[in-house]
């Protein structure tokens, strides 16, 4: 049996009376070095530092022959080893006895309901991934640069009005708070970060809205505008994780209102021109969303590229989007092609000539055939008038 133990930055003497006595009578303990040096003299067990890489060493905890302890930060479950361990040795192998977490430490000291904070953890992400238009959070600090580096994205992308409150050593006889401005900490964030600490946001201005109207991203006319964006989103029928193909993205709008609707959604989007790819990274960086921008369609479907785990190709998707592009010789088949069984394939079309195309696939393959017509009011003379935006023919098919 594996037996994790959550302890906090006050060591032994904060550990409940079962956690006490699994570490007392272990015979092997694995942590990182801050936590086994938590432990006192009445824990007699040999204690391992976890090697390098992390994957080998969660691997020698499970194939240890017999019981084996680890000591872990607080909750091992949030976003901790305990997750990790499951996942590698199974839930019937390992047994958690969490201690109290950071982020319900950090909520407290804040006054801060914890079902109304995001947790944001940066131990293996980029530091824009913890940037957001509005609510609070507790993110999950790998270090003390991370603490200046996310004070200039909120900067950079408008919330540098946002709190910060940098909270260390918390729940240990040494524990610090430190409350500052982004803007300000962009500059000049404070010294001597202990490297145990967390960092709590409240984002500054409030700008949550879903979706965002067109003067939110950065376009050259090729948007999809906010009502038939809300109808395209509901039609893609987005889950948490699930990554979007955006095919002809233009702007972005779809990709990035994807991304938005639950967490861990992804896009990936295809477009030709480059100045419209670089509009696609703006507005991806803006709304703090994770979007891979590739070229033409549906050549760049097989594009590969080389990164540091080797040769990379296109991530496969959930679902596909085609926004534009629609009479590129090839371009349904290739999208019909890539999506797996169970997928759903969206697309709108604007022409003529586009709308014949989904009429005879939807005629092969069935699924909902749809069309819509916006209409704005606007002035004409003293009165006011109706202008009709361009009809959407819309086809909807899951591939069975």
């Amino acid at each position: 049996m594996i037996t994790v133990v959550g302890i906090g930055a006050d060591g032994m003497a904060g550990l409940v009376p079962a956690a006490s006595a699994e570490l007392r009578r272990a015979t092997v303990i694995y942590g990182a070095k801050r936590q086994l040096d938590l432990l006192d003299e009445s824990v007699t067990a040999d204690r391992r530092e976890w090697g390098k890489p992390f994957l080998d060493a969660l691997c020698a905890v499970r194939d240890f022959d017999g019981d084996v302890h680890v000591v872990a930060s607080g909750d091992p479950m949030l976003h901790g080893v305990g997750a990790s361990l499951i996942r590698v040795c199974g839930a019937d192998r390992v047994r958690v006895l969490p201690h109290v977490s950071s982020v319900t430490l950090a909520c407290a000291r804040l006054g801060w309901s914890v079902q109304d904070t995001e947790v944001i953890s940066l131990m293996l992400d980029d530091v824009r991934k913890a940037v957001r238009r509005g609510g609070q959070a507790i993110v999950l600090s790998k270090g003390g640069p991370d603490l200046r580096a996310l004070a200039i994205q909120l900067f950079n992308h408008g919330r540098g009005d946002s709190e910060l409150t940098l909270l260390e050593q918390l729940g240990g006889h040494r524990e610090r708070r430190r409350d500052g401005i982004a803007r300000d900490w962009a500059d000049d964030p404070p010294a001597d970060i202990d490297d145990l600490h967390v960092i709590a946001v409240r984002y500054l201005p409030e700008g949550r809205v879903w979706p965002a109207d067109e003067a939110a991203y950065m376009n050259d006319g090729q948007i999809t505008k906010q009502a038939i964006r809300v109808a395209t989103v509901a039609a893609l029928a987005p889950r948490p994780g699930q990554r979007l193909w955006d095919v002809g993205s233009g702007s972005g709008s779809i990709a990035v209102e994807w991304c938005r609707t639950w967490p861990g959604c992804s896009a990936v989007a295809f477009e030709r021109d480059e100045q419209r790819q670089m509009f696609i990274g703006v507005n991806a960086s803006a709304h703090a969303v994770d979007i891979d921008v590739r070229g033409a369609a549906p050549k760049a479907f097989y594009d590969a590229r080389i990164g540091e785990g080797g040769v990379d190709g296109v991530p496969s998707p959930s679902a596909i989007f085609i926004g534009g592009g629609l009479t590129t010789s090839g371009m349904l088949e290739a999208c019909w092609e890539n999506l797996p069984t169970g997928g759903r394939l969206v697309a709108n079309a604007v022409t003529l000539e586009s709308e014949a195309i989904l009429v005879q696939w939807y005629s092969r393959l069935g699924g909902e055939l749809r069309k819509f017509q916006h209409y704005e009011a606007e002035p004409l003379g003293g009165f006011a008038s109706w202008r009709p935006a361009r009809p959407i023919t819309q086809w909807v098919v899951t591939k069975q």
